[in-house]
């Protein structure tokens, strides 16, 4: 089984707010691997946007993805990504 970590920098002047987290929530649910993002010892599923509003991660927020799976890489390369967005129209 496939197994990726990494460490991003929320680039969001608001933050990890509704309309980014609900884009990566809907992202995260197009791979088959399992995805967690984790706040120091918190751990939350990537598919939930109620999840991932309650890290209340804002600009600066350093988050760590994990996921276990076929496409694991991808996926942790891909919300990454999203995470380090730092234009607000999305």
């Amino acid at each position: 089984m496939n197994k990726s970590e990494g460490e991003f920098v929320v680039g969001s002047e608001l933050g990890l707010h509704a309309r980014p987290a609900g884009r990566f929530a809907v992202l995260a649910g197009h791979y088959e691997s399992e995805i967690e993002v984790g706040l120091g010892d918190e751990w939350v599923d990537a598919r939930s946007v109620l999840s991932l509003l309650s890290l209340a991660a804002g600009r600066g927020t350093r988050l760590r993805l994990r996921a276990v799976g076929p496409d694991a890489q991808e996926a942790v390369a891909a919300l990454g990504a999203i995470l380090e967005e730092s234009r607000e129209s999305n």
